[in-house]
């Protein structure tokens, strides 16, 4: 509309005016309501022709958006393991610190599992206690058979010894018996030390590796016991949270709130949708301005800073059909960031607000160009003129919004 009226002061005024009272045609003889077209033909056509032309002139170089919003971060407070709500430590709408326990699972059959590990270890080393006496026993055994086996040496050589000087007091068959004397006390020793070896075996390899998987269990099981107690993972405030004890929480079904941080990421930076037509205009640098729902009659000077180099109705998962482009329901937008261009004027802005945006071409640069031609310059001119206009549209949006907001829609 304001664009229609400024077009008009250009074309149908002066055709009126020139029929008015150059050639004295008068209102309701000559200029009536079934003769206003033919009268004023060409001030009108003229009219529609250049208000077309300057709307899309404004709306191209100096494009306006209504979806913008700044987006923050949620944690969705789960835990590790499903089970029954044993206590609960928080209330909803509460601040809590990065590490706070929030609520505690029936832990049971965890504290269980810990002591049977407990007991598994104490078990391993009682056996390592019993096999260091096993040891000595081995030991022990080992002098023993040593002994005989030496006394049994002793005696058969003194016998072969007596045997030898022809001596009649010696019979065949007392050497034959200490022979085999001898021979048992030998096996008798090397069963000794096999068994030593076999006790220092479980001593160095057996024992610590039962110990080591003992101890594994009694970690795995104080990790199950763990995972029983749920904590803030960062400082923020706690969302719909109704636990009560004796609900149960999955961390696949059943969520048991949302925790949202304390420090939002990019709590200053707008993520704005601007219409795909304009890709060749808007670029990192651009001023733009920006008014919010949140933060009425107030328009916040913003720059681009970025802007996404795909469509993001474009994006495309790997299925069993193929994608057909037709299928797009929307064309998408291009999604554009900003920031205030002076610290700290979005700070009244609470984040995930509704907000609308004008970003406007800045040919201030390119007019400086000594070769640059008298018709683009004039052109290059006009473009930045008639951002006038949109800035000024968007106070008016602004000014409109609360009673558009309050009256006429009630929310």
């Amino acid at each position: 509309m304001l664009e229609l009226l400024i077009c008009s002061l250009l074309t149908v005024l002066p055709d009126f005016l020139y029929r008015r009272f150059r050639q004295g045609k008068r209102i309701g003889h000559e200029i009536t309501l079934f003769s206003v077209w033919y009268e004023l033909r060409w001030g009108i056509t003229a009219c529609a022709v250049l208000t077309t032309s300057l709307i899309t002139t404004i709306f191209y170089y100096h494009p306006a958006t209504t979806s913008v919003a700044s987006y923050f971060r949620t944690v969705t407070v789960l835990p590790e393991t499903g089970g029954r709500v044993a206590e609960v430590l928080v209330d909803n709408n509460q601040q809590v610190a990065a590490g706070e326990l929030l609520f505690r699972l029936d832990d049971a059959s965890q504290r269980a599992a810990v002591e049977t590990a407990q007991r598994r270890i104490a078990e391993v080393e009682a056996a390592q206690s019993v096999a260091a006496a096993d040891r000595a026993a081995a030991e022990a055994g080992i002098l023993q058979v040593a002994a005989s086996l030496e006394q049994a040496r002793d005696d058969l050589a003194r016998n072969l010894e007596l045997k030898e000087r022809g001596s009649s007091a010696v019979r065949e068959t007392e050497i034959e018996r200490l022979e085999n004397l001898v021979a048992r006390r030998e096996g008798e020793l090397d069963a000794a030390e096999a068994r030593k070896a076999a006790v220092e075996e479980n001593i160095g390899v057996l024992i610590p590796a039962q110990k080591a998987s003992a101890e594994a269990a009694l970690k795995q099981a104080e990790a199950e016991l763990a995972k029983t107690q749920v904590y803030a993972g960062t400082a923020g405030r706690v969302e719909q949270f109704e636990l009560q004890e004796g609900d149960y929480v999955n961390p696949i079904l059943r969520p048991a709130g949302i925790l949202v941080p304390t420090e939002f990421v990019d709590r200053d930076r707008f993520a704005a949708g601007f219409g795909q037509i304009t890709a060749g205009v808007i670029k990192p640098g651009m001023y733009a301005e920006m008014g919010c729902l949140s933060k009425p009659f107030t328009v916040i000077p913003m720059v681009i800073t970025d802007v996404q180099d795909v469509i993001p109705s474009g994006q495309a998962r790997p299925t069993d059909v193929l994608r057909d482009p037709q299928d797009n329901r929307r064309p998408g937008t291009l999604t554009v960031f900003m920031e205030p261009l002076y610290e700290g004027q979005a700070d009244g802005i609470p984040p995930g607000s509704s907000c609308i945006a004008n970003a406007y071409t800045n040919n201030h640069d390119l007019l400086g160009d000594p070769e640059l031609s008298t018709g683009r310059w004039l052109f290059l001119h006009m473009v930045d003129t008639v951002g006038v206009v949109h800035a000024l549209l968007l106070r008016i949006q602004m000014l409109l919004m609360p009673v558009q907001t309050l009256v006429f829609t009630g929310h």
